[in-house]
């Protein structure tokens, strides 16, 4: 299955990028919220509540990352 963020292209650092970082994030952001997605439809799929779905991947994140909520 090819994913949607496949067909974003990653811009060439001769086309006046400052950082790698403004190169990747969008890609980066786009790829994590396909990754959410997939998991959420997954969780409800499994028979959760799309609610808990999110509330157990929102601690999934904190948990990886504490800075990040």
């Amino acid at each position: 299955m090819r994913s949607a963020a496949a067909s974003l292209p990653v811009t060439p650092p001769h086309q006046h990028v400052v950082t790698a970082r403004e190169a990747l994030e969008p890609l980066y952001l786009r790829l994590e919220l396909e990754a959410e997605a997939r998991l959420i439809k997954a969780a409800v799929e499994a028979g959760w509540s799309a609610e808990d779905a999110v509330d157990a991947l929102e601690a999934l994140q904190r948990e990886v990352d504490p800075a990040r909520h």
